[in-house]
């Protein structure tokens, strides 16, 4: 009976157990739910230049205000320190912005002719994601692994007719090597638009060797719509910033080209001024992001797309060569001519060749 008697109690106590942690399991799921529901949702997007992240060799990663770097919702990305977050990823090679500071960002300015006030947005998110922005519309087709396009719609708060849309796609002429960011700004604000400014910044970060890279950027003197560029990737995209468009880390690289500027933590900042926007008009150009096997690969690319303006990141070993991979960071349609030459013949087979060497780490891989 006293056996008997334990094992009730016993029971009785580990019903009583079951029952204490099943109705504290249920609160915290309450409570957890209940913070979920009370969260602003952070919408964005991991995109592929292949659309399907088993095919990709570029990721992007676009938040619904129109920046990069974004939670990393799939981890494969991982041979350097950007395990959360994905910016611009070279698949294999690693990512190239988001290790370090998440400082890739941009901002539109402009001055209101009717009313003469400046107006301004931006938005990055070092610097605490959009600010004077409002996301009219953010649509993908990204889903669990797969999608390549991502349109973000935004408004400056204190000029709702003044919109900017950022349509990010893999490149129609190199999809293996760029994505596209299509900018359209249209202005219907009853009025014209003066000094109509548009800034992309961001902070290079390339591996192997992040936060010490080899830096070029390339067409500034013939980019007729370049108001001012630098190696300061860290600055804000303020176009209304009285110090970011002349701050230079290095203060030979403010509003020159260069090339494989090296050993240092830098980035690139360009800022643009389109002048005046008549009401009803709109102006459209291009931001490129992308990577390639090497510096003559990335060449191939960038005389392929016609780029006008453009920064190269590399890690600072092979300041040359550009391996393991060159990050691009380009635009078109400002006002430029292409800088670089068509390249050589031998310069699309160095490129073959690097596809090659990346289907080969792709089967190794899946070993």
């Amino acid at each position: 009976m006293r056996f008997m008697t334990q094992e009730s109690e016993r029971q009785d106590g580990l019903r009583r157990w079951r029952s204490r942690y099943l109705t504290g399991a249920l609160a915290l799921l309450a409570l957890a739910a209940s913070l979920l529901l009370a969260a602003p949702s952070w919408a964005a997007a991991v995109i592929f230049n292949t659309g399907d992240v088993n095919t990709a060799t570029l990721a992007l990663g676009v938040n619904d205000e129109g920046s990069l770097n974004v939670a990393d919702p799939f981890g494969v990305f991982s041979p350097t320190p950007n395990v959360v977050v994905t910016g611009l990823t070279h698949i294999g090679v690693g990512d190239a912005i988001s290790p370090g500071c998440l400082c890739e960002g941009w901002g539109v300015s402009g001055t209101h002719v009717g009313s003469g006030v400046a107006h301004t947005g931006f938005a990055n998110e070092h610097f605490g994601g959009a600010t004077g922005l409002t996301v009219g519309s953010f649509v993908t087709d990204a889903a669990s692994g797969t999608g390549s396009t991502a349109v973000s719609v935004t408004s400056l708060s204190s000029l709702p007719s003044l919109t900017i849309e950022q349509a990010y796609a893999p490149s129609s002429i190199v999809p293996s090597a760029l994505f596209e960011n299509r900018v359209t700004i249209t202005n219907t604000t009853g009025s014209a638009i003066d000094d109509l400014r548009y800034v992309r910044v961001l902070d290079w970060d390339v591996p192997p060797t992040v936060f010490s890279e080899t830096v070029s950027i390339l067409g500034v003197e013939t980019t007729t719509a370049l108001e001012h560029s630098h190696n300061n990737g860290f600055v804000t995209p303020n176009p209304l910033d009285p110090i970011a468009p002349t701050d230079a880390l290095t203060p030979a690289t403010l509003d020159v080209s260069f090339t494989d500027l090296n050993t240092i933590d830098h980035g690139a900042y360009f800022q643009f001024n389109f002048g005046t926007l008549a009401d009803g008009e709109t102006r459209e150009f291009s931001v490129f992001y992308g990577a390639a096997l090497g510096e003559a690969a990335a060449d191939a690319a960038v005389a392929a797309e016609g780029l006008e303006l453009y920064s190269y990141g590399q890690h600072h070993a092979d300041p040359l060569g550009g391996t393991p991979a060159t990050f691009i960071f380009g635009f078109k349609d400002v006002g430029g001519s292409p800088p670089n030459p068509v390249p050589e013949p031998s310069t699309y087979v160095m490129a073959a060749l690097g596809l090659i060497g990346l289907t080969s780490y792709r089967l190794r891989r899946r070993r």
